[in-house]
């Protein structure tokens, strides 16, 4: 039931469908954000996600009298917005791994970080469902729905992320039963292979608001302090070190050390804790001898206390994440 004064999504739609395109924003405009995430999980990045919703609602406004009112528009363009990105995926082909990336990495090549501010519409959802909606843009989530064949993608989002049943799935996707249950098997067995068995959320959970604020300095301050050691010491023995869209990675006490040494701590840095895709962040700023300028935006992953992981951004939008564009 409508709240007072909040006009009845009926008539929205009836407004719509006579040609008032503000009825139609409305109609929408609360599900934007929801499908953003959706697109992204599909995509991998933000920028194509939001084309893909932009295209979305422009093509379901031009296509509003084929629109079947059976009480919520909300899964037709869920089949708008999932059908684009499957064109999309399609036309750009299958993005290649570096041979020599782990499987288990959350690092791909061509993968964008996700605002935590983008996830704002999850408040409105039951604690279930804003655990699973919050999960499914962690970083390794997204980054192992990239290896995934287009269907398998589509299927497992719509499926267990979504909720939708089987036949509510084939429908949005123009398929039958039978392959919306195939492609979802198949999905849950590849992302069995290289997810761990806790989300990144439940390890940061796990160290409590207390001991992620601590965790979190003592790497600002490592850094700042250009302190090699103290930024080893805060790494698991198997961490992983990576800076898309570069490929080149590094792994290990040893092996990251060295590239610190060679590169990175030749500099002076400053770092801005962020909020992305629901993990531990930072802007990075690097000197360039008249102010400290972006670098990078690093998602941290955390196991048992310590980095297990870090994908440093290099191309990320710091504006995009509520950063300044330098720091003096």
């Amino acid at each position: 039931m409508a709240e007072s004064g909040e006009v009845p999504a009926a008539e929205l739609l009836a407004a719509a469908r006579g040609g008032d395109h503000g009825a139609f924003g409305r109609l929408v405009g609360p599900l934007r954000d929801e499908l953003r995430a959706h697109c992204y999980r599909m995509l991998g990045s933000v920028h194509d996600a939001e084309d893909a919703v932009q295209e979305t609602l422009d093509r379901a406004w031009r296509g509003l009298e084929r629109f079947e009112d059976r009480g919520s528009i909300r899964p037709w363009l869920y089949k708008i917005a999932t059908n684009r990105a499957l064109t999309l995926i399609e036309r750009r082909g299958r993005r290649e791994l570096p041979t020599a990336l782990d499987p288990g990495s959350a690092e791909v090549a061509w993968l964008e970080p996700y605002p935590d501010r983008l996830m704002s519409w999850t408040a409105e959802l039951g604690p279930e469902a804003r655990v699973v909606a919050r999960e499914s843009v962690e970083l390794a989530f997204v980054a192992a729905l990239q290896r995934l064949p287009a269907l398998q993608r589509a299927a497992l989002l719509l499926r267990d992320v979504l909720g939708y049943a089987a036949r509510e799935a084939a429908d949005l996707l123009d398929t039958t039963v039978p392959a919306v249950n195939s492609a979802l098997q198949r999905a849950r067995k590849s992302l069995a292979e290289v997810l761990p068995a806790d989300s990144r959320r439940r390890a940061l959970d796990d160290l409590g608001e207390t001991g992620r604020r601590e965790l979190a300095r003592r790497c600002a301050a490592a850094w700042e302090a250009g302190d090699v050691e103290a930024i080893v010491a805060l790494l698991t023995q198997d961490a992983k070190y990576s800076m898309p869209p570069l490929t080149a990675w590094y792994a290990g006490h040893d092996g990251i050390r060295a590239f610190l040494l060679e590169g990175p701590l030749k500099r002076r840095w400053r770092l801005l804790p962020a909020r992305a895709n629901g993990q531990l962040a930072f802007g990075t700023y690097m000197w360039d001898g008249n102010a400290y300028v972006p670098a990078g935006l690093d998602l941290l992953v955390v196991r048992d206390g310590r980095v297990a992981e870090v994908v440093s951004f290099l191309d990320a939008d710091f504006a995009e994440f509520g950063l300044p564009a330098e720091l003096r």
